[in-house]
């Protein structure tokens, strides 16, 4: 078989390990040939590929991004584009294709299997909200990166005596929120699943103040208030129809200052959560994931998802990988609420 790999959306630390294993499974033990496309789907929408071999691929385990390169290319909203993509990939004789990536890439991947192509697909997004795996590699590692930086702004918020918000990333879902603001020690976390009251936060900013100490407040990019809709950078959408988002840590340390008169500031994590060196635990479930996912094209097994249940990885449809996505159910977050404050 020749097999082609993908790797679409946001970057994320492990990306490289997924087409790793992938390749060398398949070339030593299969002895499948295989070619990789640049830049998520615009690789197969224009034909730009690149040598995917056992050399290509040494020495990227501990690298973070993706030697493929990325993009936000949707080729549904493209006229003709998913025939391009099978034309394309008749072409450089493809017969199969690995997509790596989070719900839009995912979404495409389903689209292409209705449509008679042959796609296993990876799950990828450092926000861990892709239903039907427990884990999605890269969650990890922005986690970690996450907790480094709230650990780091305690000792400062101290010493100032000063109110530090730290905006992390999480459009519709506060896993990284909920995660590295409970292993951090955070005050207050605020995230998409829960409108947040404005009041209760000040509440919890002059509490904490009260007791000597100086409040870290944990913000999830998507996170809104009660009364208003989400802060937005712009109004800007992406391929997939998805607004830029950020703002609402700086929007949040001015209503504190206001209401509280404690001096705010605010750190947005932003990009630096999704590049870098992936964890250890992200470079196994993503060999992990690759290994299985060359398995399933091997064995025919098309329009699947390679998904972590406990401890084994197991094959879910790309049907139920895309359904809706993982977000913070109520008994998570109240459990850090016991912490609030």
């Amino acid at each position: 078989m020749r097999i082609g790999v993908l790797t679409g959306g946001g970057d994320c630390p492990g990306l490289n390990a997924v087409i790793r294993a992938v390749v060398r499974k398949g070339v030593s033990v299969y002895g499948h040939e295989f070619v990789g496309f640049r830049d998520g789907w615009r690789g197969p929408l224009e034909g730009d590929t690149m040598p995917l071999d056992i050399q290509a691929v040494r020495g990227i385990l501990p690298r973070g991004g993706t030697i493929l390169g990325s993009s936000r290319t949707n080729p549904i909203k493209i006229e003709g584009g998913v025939d391009r993509i099978k034309e394309n990939l008749a072409a450089t004789g493809v017969d199969a294709l690995i997509a790596i990536g989070g719900e839009d890439t995912l979404g495409v991947a389903k689209q292409l299997y209705d449509r008679h192509v042959n796609v296993v697909g990876v799950p990828k997004t450092i926000d861990n909200d892709l239903s039907g795996t427990d884990y999605t590699f890269g969650f990890d590692t922005a986690v970690n990166i996450a907790t480094e930086a709230i650990d780091r702004l305690h000792t400062t918020a101290e010493s100032h005596h000063r109110a530090l918000i730290c905006e992390v990333m999480g459009r519709h879902a506060g896993w990284i929120a909920l995660h590295a603001g409970m292993a951090g020690g955070a005050n207050v976390i605020l995230i998409p699943e829960r409108p947040f009251d404005i009041d209760r936060v000040c509440e919890y900013v002059e509490s904490r103040f009260r007791t000597r100490y100086s409040p870290i407040i944990v913000v999830a990019e998507g996170a809104h208030p009660i009364e208003g809709q989400m802060e937005l950078q712009t109004g800007e959408l992406d391929a997939f129809g998805h607004v830029r988002l950020g703002g609402i840590g700086e929007m949040l340390a001015k209503e504190i200052e206001k209401r509280t008169g404690k001096e705010a500031r605010t750190t947005v994590l932003g990009h630096i959560q999704r590049g870098g060196t992936p964890t250890a635990y992200d470079r196994v479930l993503a060999t992990r994931f690759g290994l299985q996912a060359i398995d399933a094209a091997h064995e025919g097994d098309y329009g699947k998802m390679v998904a972590l249940r406990g401890t084994e990885i197991v094959r879910v449809g790309l049907d139920e990988a895309t359904a809706e996505l993982k977000t913070v159910p109520v008994s998570r977050y109240s459990e850090a609420e016991v912490f609030f404050g």
